[in-house]
């Protein structure tokens, strides 16, 4: 029954509304009479004595007394969130048990792009000139005498004059104020600007892509090539029909590190450049981006995974770059998997979707195997460049000298290659000087006080730091447990210990680092990559940020220093993620006219994994590691979820974990295993304990999890994080 409201004497209607706070779900409010409410629209409403903005979600329970009953304070002039939009907040929230509310909050993160745009104001000529015409006057009256009304700061930099001079100008009647439409936020890419000439296994593969987008309906295709095969040159083709039937894209990628060079290619093909969305892009153009995603006219977004949740108006198209990369897993808030929540996305959305990689997660692979993908395959590099040859070393025979960490043979062939006028590179998956320093005296090491990590040396910014919470300090010049003196010693080698070591040994070549701790965001990036690619870097030294997606014609080598790092521990994904990231790495060797060559150093070169790298036998690893899931019925042919229990009190959270582990139900083909203090066991100040659930893939895991979780009451100073088909096992 309608509420009646006492004063106007009119019914009243009610409706659910979703705030994008970590709420279980929507309130309901009464609408005004002067209103007509309808799913979507955005609202204000009263919560806790302040007004905050939402979703006007569905029908209202009607569980809310009359009297209790707020009413909506206004309506948002802007467009309504669709109906796709809203079925994938709800379809998140309940695949990772997170409240819809924190869902919302990821779509509506830019309250500022909820204002109306500020006014803009131009300028025209209105009145005769001023008796005293200078110069600087004369040009502005010339400007404006050519055409329409034009802004301050326009005027300002075209004719080089200040704000005075166009003040002066108002005030005596020569000029007069205009308002002016919002300016477009970005350009419009053209889909003919400057087509590619393809090779013919790139035409095959496009021209098959592009019979499924012309079908029509959800779609999922991987687009798999060995590294330099083209990838981005095939799905641009398919940008370039969705753009010519007026629709809009999105392109995920895993790192915005990438972007820079994405960015120019794009420009290059499409003749402007796409909407950016990542947490390097300054507030003002986050909102600008918003706004124009949402009313239709960013036609392409290339951003990392939070650009999955903006309010496309009409998405035709999405692509996930580098598919299998770990970074599209979000571990904190609610947590989710880019990549799978975007297949979820095109799904509801009743459109295509595109993932690519040179290096498929075996998540995908399956996928395909099972029929639920279609599958291109781009065999061969684009042009001449054959793939580089890999070939291991091994340590063991041949060791670095003492206190060093390049081979004899890494540092024969880096002689080599250098002489030849050519390029190389170092990798090592590590930032720093060293990650560990301990006393020569004592045994001591620095650990974080807020972590269970060791405190990495940054030799070159002097300083000691925890890359798990920040934390960072000068090195002390005393052991802090035994207090002697000088006798603190760096063990292990990082990026800028490797580079201290290239420069004694190749002191006439220029050398570079490539690190995320050492480059400030996509500009700082694309200058490494233009001066790389210019010939200005001789070796170029760097971590996993520049092991994907970068072009550089002359560099044919690449030395791994430490092929063993990523295969240690017992973390599920271990094997795969090595043969990824090294796959990559290698793929940065030969990609123009002169071949490339891979030198992997190992203390264990008969690991299956170099084994298959060296071969070039890429199914006979992906077999035998689907072989190894499948019989211990692990993702991608079992479910895993991880529950994280955290706080300050770390005997609360053991309390609570063990309680969580005595309710755990007994379910056929669901095991619990735990709890256990998690490897790291203190994370940001916070005590942590783990419970991993193993299901097999007939098991309602969510289910079963809600029905176990939600009766108990943990102690308020606990956190309780719920992890879906987790990545990480920290």
């Amino acid at each position: 029954m309608p509420l009646i409201d006492a004063n106007a004497g009119a019914p009243l209607e009610r409706v659910a509304v979703l705030l994008p706070l970590p709420l279980a779900g929507p309130y309901d409010y009464a609408v005004p009479d002067d209103l007509d409410l309808k799913p979507g629209e955005l609202v204000i409403v009263p919560l806790g004595g302040h007004e905050r903005p939402g979703i006007v979600w569905g029908k209202a329970s009607g569980e809310v007394a009359e009297e209790k009953l707020k009413r909506v304070a206004a309506r948002i002039d802007c467009p309504p969130f669709s109906a796709e939009l809203r079925r994938f907040v709800d379809w998140v929230a309940a695949y990772n048990l997170a409240p819809p509310g924190a869902v919302l909050r990821m779509c509506l993160s830019v309250s500022a792009a909820l204002e109306p745009p500020r006014p803009r104001t131009g300028y025209r000529l209105a009145g005769p000139p001023p008796a005293r015409l200078s110069q600087a006057r004369q040009r502005v009256l010339e400007l404006l005498a050519e055409g329409p009304a034009r802004t301050q700061r326009d005027l300002m930099e075209t004719a080089g004059v200040g704000a005075g001079v166009i003040r002066a100008l108002l005030e005596a009647g020569t000029l007069a104020g205009v308002p002016l439409p919002e300016a477009p936020a970005f350009g419009l890419p053209d889909p003919a600007h400057a087509r590619p000439v393809l090779s013919p296994s790139q035409a095959a593969a496009a021209a098959e892509i592009g019979a499924r987008l012309r079908a029509g309906g959800f779609s999922c295709t991987l687009i798999e090539g060995v590294t330099g095969a083209g990838k981005t040159e095939v799905y641009f083709e398919a940008i370039a029909a969705m753009l010519a039937l007026g629709r809009q894209v999105l392109v995920l990628l895993p790192e915005i590190a990438l972007s820079a060079q994405w960015l120019e290619r794009f420009e290059r093909r499409f003749g402007v450049r796409p909407a950016e969305w990542h947490s390097d892009v300054r507030q003002s153009d986050r909102r600008r981006a918003w706004r124009a995603v949402m009313q239709g006219s960013a036609r392409v977004v290339v951003g990392a995974r939070s650009a999955l949740f903006l309010p496309f108006r009409d998405l035709g198209l999405v692509i996930v770059d580098e598919e299998h990369d770990a970074s599209f897993k979000q571990e904190d808030g609610v947590c989710y998997h880019a990549r799978d929540m975007a297949v979820v996305r095109a799904s509801l959305a009743g459109i295509p979707i595109l993932l690519a990689s040179a290096t498929p997660s075996l998540e995908t692979r399956a996928n395909v195997d099972a029929g639920r993908y279609g599958r291109v395959l781009l065999g061969e590099r684009h042009g001449a460049a054959p793939m580089p040859a890999i070939e291991v070393t091994d340590l063991r025979r041949t060791p670095p000298m003492a206190g060093r960490w390049i081979a004899p043979p890494a540092e024969a062939l880096l002689r080599a290659t250098l002489a030849a006028g050519e390029q190389a590179m170092l990798f090592l998956n590590r930032r720093g000087y060293a990650p560990l320093t301990l006393c020569g005296a004592c045994g001591h090491r620095l650990q974080c006080p807020n972590c269970t990590a060791w405190l990495v040396e940054h030799r070159f910014s002097g300083r000691l730091q925890c890359h798990h919470c920040g934390y960072a300090a000068a090195p002390p010049a005393s052991c802090p447990a035994c207090g002697a003196e000088g006798r603190l010693k760096p063990c292990g080698p990082g990026v800028e210990r490797l580079e201290e070591e290239a420069r004694a040994l190749f002191p006439a070549a220029r050398i570079a680092v490539m690190a995320s701790d050492t480059l400030a965001g996509p500009r700082a990036v694309a200058e490494m990559v233009a001066a790389m690619q210019a010939g200005e870097i001789d070796l170029l030294i760097g971590t996993q940020v520049m092991a994907k997606g970068h072009h550089f014609p002359m560099l044919t080598l690449v030395v791994v220093v430490d092929a063993d790092l990523g295969l240690a521990g017992g973390d599920l994904r271990a094997g795969e993620r090595t043969y990824q990231l090294l796959t990559q790495v290698g793929g940065r060797a030969g990609r123009a006219e002169r071949p490339g060559r891979v030198l992997l150093q190992s203390y264990m070169p008969e690991h299956p994994v170099l084994q298959a790298l060296a071969a070039g036998d890429t199914e006979r690893f992906l077999g035998a590691e689907m072989a190894g899931r499948r019989e211990a019925g692990m993702p991608p042919f079992g479910r895993l979820a991880a529950l994280i229990l955290s706080g300050h009190d770390g005997q609360a959270v053991a309390e609570a974990a063990r309680l969580l582990a005595r309710r755990a139900p007994q379910v056929a083909g669901m095991s619990v295993l735990g709890p256990a203090p998690a490897p790291l066991a203190l994370l940001r100040g916070r005590h942590r304990y783990r419970l991993l659930v193993k299901a097999a893939r007939q098991v309602n895991l969510q289910g079963e999890l809600g029905r176990w979780l939600a009766p108990i009451r943990l102690p308020s100073s606990v956190r309780l994080q719920i992890d879906i088909d987790p990545q990480s096992f920290m």
